[in-house]
Order: C-alpha cells, then sequence, then structure tokens
C-alpha cells in the first residue's frame, strides 16, 4: 500500500542543526484527536510539523466519499505543497490523536530552503516521492482485492505502530471500521467482511477500538496475494 511511506522523514533527513533551525522558526501547536490541521481546499501559507503523534491525510472523491491518502507522524512535514505552489490545499490533514507541531510561515519556510540548497533538493525529493506513492495506490486499486489492501495497510501499521506483546501486536492508533475504509478504497460493507476473514483465520482479534494482530506472517502472505483464505475460515 505504502500509505505511510518507508523513508526518511523529513526532519530526520535534515538534520540536528537544520531541523533545529526550521523549528526555530514556527511557533509550537497541539492538536486534539480529531482536530483538523488542514482543510482541503481552503488557501493557506504555511507548514506543519509533525513532533509527536499521528495525522490523517485524506480527500474526497466525486462521490463526497473520503479517502485516506497517506499517514503522517513525527518528523514528517505537511502542507508544503501549498506554500510551493499557490494553489488551494489539496487534502485535509486531521490529528489522529492527541498531537505536538510546529507551525512556520510559509514565507519563514520558503526563505529558510531557499537559502540552503540541499534542503531544497531534500523537498523534492520527498515530493517525489509522494507522487510514487500515489500511482502505487492507484495500481493498488486497480489490481488488488479489499483483503489484500487491507492486509497490507495492517502490516504496515504493524511496522510503524505496532505494540508487540505476549499475545501478538497491538496497534497504537485507533482507526474505526469507517477508517479501515478510507485507507484502503473500500465501501465499510467490504472492509467488515475482510476482518471477519482475517478473523476466522486466526490472523487478527479486534475488540472495542482495539486491533491486535496474531500473525503478521499471514498478512504478508495475504496482501502479496500468495494466500487467499476462504469466507468460511479455515
Amino acid at each position: 500500500m505504502g500509505i505511510i511511506g518507508n523513508g526518511q522523514t523529513f526532519l530526520d533527513a535534515l538534520g540536528t542543526v537544520e531541523r533545529a533551525a526550521l523549528l526555530a522558526l514556527g511557533s509550537s501547536k497541539s492538536y486534539a484527536a480529531s482536530e483538523t490541521v488542514l482543510l482541503e481546499g481552503e488557501t493557506g501559507d504555511f507548514v506543519v510539523a509533525i513532533v509527536d503523534g499521528w495525522a490523517s491525510v485524506s480527500s474526497s472523491n466525486r462521490y463526497g466519499q473520503r479517502v485516506i491518502l497517506a499517514l503522517r507522524g513525527s518528523g514528517d512535514l505537511v502542507g508544503d505543497l501549498s506554500v510551493l505552489d499557490p494553489n488551494p490545499r489539496s487534502a485535509t490533514v486531521t490529528a489522529l490523536g492527541p498531537m505536538e507541531a510546529v507551525v512556520v510561515s510559509g514565507d519563514a519556510f520558503r526563505g529558510f530552503i531557499a537559502a540552503r540548497p540541499r534542503v531544497t533538493a531534500l523537498v523534492i525529493k520527498h515530493l517525489g516521492s509522494r507522487l510514487r506513492a500515489s500511482d502505487g495506490e492507484r495500481m493498488s486499486l486497480a489490481t488488488e482485492t479489499v483483503l489484500q489492501r487491507l492486509a497490507a495497510y495492517l502490516g504496515e501499521l504493524v511496522e510503524h505502530v505496532g505494540v508487540p506483546g505476549r499475545g501478538g501486536v497491538a496497534l497504537e492508533l485507533q482507526l474505526r471500521q469507517h477508517d479501515l475504509a478510507a485507507a484502503v478504497g473500500a465501501t465499510r460493507e467490504a472492509v467488515a467482511k475482510a476482518l471477519r476473514i482475517l478473523r476466522a483465520h486466526g490472523v487478527i482479534a479486534t475488540g472495542p477500538l482495539s486491533l491486535v494482530v496474531l500473525n503478521p506472517g499471514m498478512l504478508r502472505e495475504i496482501s502479496s496475494g500468495r494466500f487467499r483464505p476462504s469466507a468460511g475460515g479455515p
């Protein structure tokens, strides 16, 4: 799926000195769970550097359905495209839980990268990485089943936000079925069916706002298409 990204975050790529210099240009801000950080369609001249926590990047399709395009966490930068390209914001960014960030004005950010050619190259690299991830998402939607996409997405969450325990790997983010549906480009009903299949095969266990992956290896097998579980379980 590539919805989280596997490369180094923007702030980490900056290095200690440049990171501190960028953050010193802005002001700290705390976001509550479900609070809007950036709004699709609005004009805005600031970027947000996430220091702690997670946010979803989503957009509405022509049918009015919300689609989660990516998840961004500590070290990531959001809103940079609209301060470099004077068009309305292309997506909404929403805090998935309590989130700490630094807000930097567009003028300050543009001045920061203009004075540092290496940072300019990093910005271009990260924008290109997002474009490649978007291409991968479109290919996934065209060629993979909902079950495959869900398995791949849960596998990414295991890698990035999973908390290992005796019973399996608990996912730190509390995502509801409609969030999972928005992340894999499917209906809530299709995701509910896929979750039932994963539970029936002992791959996951779910509870109210909780999901534990019992068999990460099986998730990889399902997402790759090497194993196609039946709806009725083993």
